[in-house]
């Protein structure tokens, strides 16, 4: 498994924007798909977005493309989450995962990720 840690999280007003980063400590992150996640209490997990090992393919959930951008990092140990056009719905903590075990599924599902972040809270306002 990878420790995650996330940042970047916090509260922005609807139409905003942040940015969210996940790194692992003491790995490079570049051989293994990455996903974020989010979760509202009382609701179960969802997929956001997932970026494959070279960073060349990228899938979101319909709800955030167009608004939404999972990138890497040049460190290769980084992934980021740009969010602009921030709305009421959106929050909820993120989480940051990755696919370490490698099951070559694209587009990743929730069970092919292996190592989790903590998690960041985002909080829009409207």
């Amino acid at each position: 498994q990878v420790q995650l840690v996330e940042s970047g999280g916090g509260l922005v007003q609807a139409g905003g924007s942040l940015r969210l980063s996940c790194a692992a400590s003491g790995r490079t992150l570049s051989s293994y798909a990455m996903g974020w996640f989010r979760q509202t209490p009382g609701k179960e997990r969802e997929f956001v977005a997932a970026i494959n090992w070279s960073g060349g393919r990228t899938h979101y959930t319909d709800s955030v493309k167009g608004r939404f951008t999972m990138s890497r990092g040049n460190a290769r140990n980084t992934v980021f989450l740009q969010m602009n056009g921030l709305k009421p719905e959106d929050t909820a903590v993120y989480y940051c995962a990755a696919d370490v075990v490698d099951t070559g599924r694209w587009p990743p599902m929730e069970v092919d990720f292996d190592s989790w972040g903590q998690g960041t809270q985002v909080t829009v306002s409207s």
